[in-house]
């Protein structure tokens, strides 16, 4: 029986990786720091015309050494390998795990022998600074962007939006319409992307203050900028027609503020945000989230003619007074809110107890019925 043998190094890469194991062996830093580089070296001139076995030869030894050499010389060979379609991959997997970003970047950004399960890893255990390598990596897959969109802070998410290449599932993107409350230069960006849902984009403008529709409207192309009016009309013919919110679907509003609340960005100045831009739909879904009730009921109470209706499901939320404000000022009422009622609002909420407002909600919901 023939037993394969895998393919030898010609003698003079032998020679080289011969030197390079006394390096790992007992050589010192400076030692394997010199060898490290010749490899490096031989490996960028030659391993085009290598066999996978003789890349393997390679992959074993660096690996054995770029554990054994200081942070400058890992990132100089991150930045060496990363653009090299044939870098040996063991390495590669590596260098992108290495806690210092001056070593991952490298090739978290441009390695194309980076596997997708690495990435993940990646994306799921190290901080911004990797997560925004990654974000700027070109043809991201679904399972990578998920993640990012749940980790990843403001200056990650608006890299990730930017990048055209990446692909989105579903709880991506209602991740990112979360991401966009109160970050105007985010919902542009996301606006601008062609591949964003229908049901999305709907959403986005209907949130969006009128500013950040004007930009988009400057900024998109022609197919985009005729779909961004027909939405546009669409979201006026609905507020003329009906500008309440009983009988509306609550369901983007309901995803965007769980998002919120899993970021811990569902606070009280998101939620004044909400009132000053009118969007009740918000408001009602994050009341009924934070208060464990459906948001139908929050609904008919943030349109009833009672201020002081409203101030119950308020307190049990432990909002603030601001927030409360700002929600009774610009609620979707007839008749706005004078001065002295305004007055006396702020007066009952500071007695209404916390007690009393979550007693009352239970009883709401036992009877299934808001006091009229």
């Amino acid at each position: 029986m023939t037993v394969h043998q895998p393919e030898q190094l010609p003698p003079s890469e032998q020679s080289i990786i011969t030197e390079l194991e006394a390096a790992v062996r007992g050589g010192s830093s400076e030692k394997r720091v010199n060898t490290l580089r010749q490899v490096t070296n031989l490996f960028l001139h030659d391993g085009e015309r290598l066999s996978e076995d003789q890349i393997r030869v390679f992959d074993n030894v660096l690996c054995m050494l770029v554990s054994r050499v200081e942070t400058r010389a890992r990132a100089e060979l991150s930045k060496h390998l990363a653009p090299v379609d044939y870098a040996p991959v063991d390495v590669i997997q590596r260098l992108a795990r290495d806690d210092e970003i001056s070593v991952a970047e490298s090739v978290l950004m441009h390695s194309t022998r980076l596997s997708e399960r690495t990435l993940v890893e990646v994306a799921s255990t190290k901080g911004q600074d990797h997560l925004m390598a990654i974000s700027s990596r070109q043809h991201l897959t679904e399972a990578v962007t998920d993640i990012i969109v749940d980790r990843g802070e403001r200056q990650v998410i608006r890299k990730l939006a930017n990048n055209q290449t990446a692909r989105f599932s579903e709880t991506g993107y209602s991740g990112m319409m979360a991401h966009a409350e109160n970050d105007d230069e985010l919902s542009e960006i996301i606006g601008l992307r062609v591949d964003l849902p229908n049901k999305h984009l709907r959403d986005l403008l209907r949130r969006a203050t009128d500013a950040v529709r004007a930009k988009l409207m400057s900024s998109a192309p022609p197919a985009l900028q005729q779909e961004i009016k027909k939405v546009l009309k669409a979201i006026a013919d609905v507020a003329r027609s009906d500008g309440g919110l009983i009988g509306r679907d609550f369901t983007l509003a309901e995803e965007a503020v769980k998002r919120m609340k899993g970021l811990n960005e569902l606070n009280d100045p998101a939620i004044g945000h909400f009132a000053e831009t009118r969007r009740f739909g918000e408001i009602a879904a994050a009341l009924g989230l934070l208060n464990n009730v459906p948001t139908e009921m929050m609904a008919k109470v943030l349109e009833g003619p009672r201020t002081d209706i409203v101030l119950i499901p308020c307190r049990a939320a432990s909002l603030t007074w601001s927030a409360v404000e700002k929600i009774l000022v610009h609620r979707p009422i007839k008749h706005a809110i004078d001065t002295d009622t305004l007055k006396l609002a702020e007066r009952d909420y500071g007695r209404l107890s916390l007690d009393t407002a979550q007693r009352t909600l239970r009883f709401w919901m036992v009877h299934n019925r808001v006091e009229k």
